[in-house]
């Protein structure tokens, strides 16, 4: 078990920007000049993601080479993915975001650092320098053709090679165009058109958002205590986001010894199979739950702390079914609750059973019902914390022509609400976000529990 701190060190990476243009499709594509129909569960993440992807140096690709690769290997792609390249608007009339696809252009960046990849050190730190490689505007960079633009693109991407040769390859996406599942299916077909020759894509991508429009009329079948309704005007969509403030960062390495350990105490009593996500996730939930307490406060005992565990809906839908290539977000939350006392002093093997069987109360029907109460009520989820997992959507598997990413991950942001689960070469990585006092408190509780 090991807490790993931000590279104070490192969190200026000497980035200068060399080059901030648009990228437009090549050619004119099916939905030019149309809008695109966005779900309730698009809706309300109208936030962006950053994400970083490092490669090591190979002199048959050199940063500059990536780069115009990458460029042209959009322009093609963003002739399928119009919607990427297009613009946010709001529909009067409905009160509902929309996608204009208008070729307004994606962003791309060009930058270079004065560090090495080995000075920069593990790449697993929670480095807040990585946030220089995945920018969220191109405004106020350095001969960008988009300064001229109150609009900025939905999606940025950006090569930033290393004085080693190595380089990084930055998204910073609206998470309206994707949910992780979809972000690796573009970044597959992107990888596939990076190369010189003209190839097709591996698989047709499903762009169809409407499958997962609400029902008429809208028919709420089952409570949604994961969901509230907020009070907002009607005029627009609520956004699932949480406000600027300063937090501290660490990441949890969770080594195979740590997860066996983990799963021999949720399992002290009894025989059920439990996986290496929920030992975790369950472990990050107790701690996060009481760093909020304070000593001897009966009315924090009584609080009841709710976690939110994303769920994919591509293999749990049907009439209709959801195709598994579906591009979009596709995802809803399954929800566990317990009051803090529980947490506290209660066996760690209740909190892995609630973490294990909450995704299986999202079925069809309650999927359904949660889309059809959103289109009702605006809603937003609810609970203290949010737990978004990265192990198996693959990221480090994408195979560019120069190979795949030394290391893929979440850039830290201003999340405090959610935690970012992914994996690391020797185990599991958990990206935790908190305001200072409550990180110190989060530590002590995850520390101790080892002890």
């Amino acid at each position: 078990m090991a807490i790993i701190l931000p590279n104070s060190a490192m969190q200026d990476l000497k980035v200068t920007f060399q080059e901030s243009t648009l990228v437009f499709p090549a050619q004119e594509s099916a939905h030019e000049k149309k809008s695109i129909f966005l779900s309730n569960i698009d809706q309300i993440l109208n936030y962006r993601i950053p994400t970083a992807n490092f490669f090591s140096t190979d002199p048959k690709f050199p940063p500059e080479s990536v780069a115009k690769r990458l460029k042209t290997a959009l322009e093609k792609v963003l002739v399928f993915f119009d919607f990427m390249a297009g613009r946010l608007k709001l529909n009067q009339e409905s009160g509902r975001l929309e996608i204009e696809c208008n070729s307004a252009g994606a962003g791309f960046v060009v930058a270079s650092s004065e560090y090495s990849l080995e000075e920069i050190g593990e790449l697993g730190c929670p480095n807040l320098g990585f946030q220089q490689l995945a920018v969220h505007s191109l405004k106020n960079l350095v001969l960008s053709s988009a300064d001229d633009h109150d609009d900025q693109p939905l999606c940025i991407f950006q090569v930033t090679s290393f004085k080693c040769g190595g380089f990084a390859f930055g998204m910073s996406v609206n998470h309206i165009l994707h949910d992780g599942i979809s972000a690796k299916t573009f970044s597959d077909i992107l990888a596939s058109q990076a190369l010189d020759e003209d190839k097709p894509f591996p698989f047709t991508p499903c762009l169809d958002r409407r499958l997962l429009a609400a029902r008429s009329p809208p028919t709420v079948e089952y409570p949604h205590p994961e969901f509230f309704k907020p009070q907002l005007p009607n005029s627009s969509p609520p956004v699932f986001d949480c406000k600027q403030e300063t937090l501290d960062y660490i990441i949890l390495k969770f080594t195979p010894n740590d997860i066996t350990y983990l799963k021999q105490k949720a399992t002290k009593d009894t025989k059920k199979k439990i996986s290496s996500f929920d030992v975790v996730v369950a472990l990050v939930w107790r701690c996060k739950a009481l760093s909020y307490m304070q000593e001897h406060n009966k009315e924090e005992s009584d609080r009841v702390s709710t976690l939110l565990n994303v769920v994919d809906l591509r293999s749990r839908l049907n009439n209709p079914p959801l195709p598994l290539p579906y591009c979009g977000n596709a995802v809803l939350l399954a929800y566990s609750s317990a009051k803090c006392s529980d947490i506290e002093h209660g066996p760690f093997s209740n909190l892995v059973e609630m973490v294990s069987a909450a995704p299986a109360r999202v079925t069809s029907e309650y999927a359904r019902s949660v889309i059809d109460s959103m289109e009702i009520h605006k809603l937003l989820p609810c609970g203290e914390y949010m737990v978004s997992s990265w192990l198996k959507l693959g990221f480090d598997q994408v195979e560019y022509p120069w190979g795949k990413p030394l290391y893929s991950c979440p850039v830290a942001s201003h999340r405090k609400d959610i935690c970012w689960i992914f994996p690391d070469s020797h185990g599991i990585n958990a990206l935790v976000s908190l305001p200072p006092p409550d990180m110190d408190k989060f530590k002590s509780h995850f520390q101790n529990f080892f002890i």
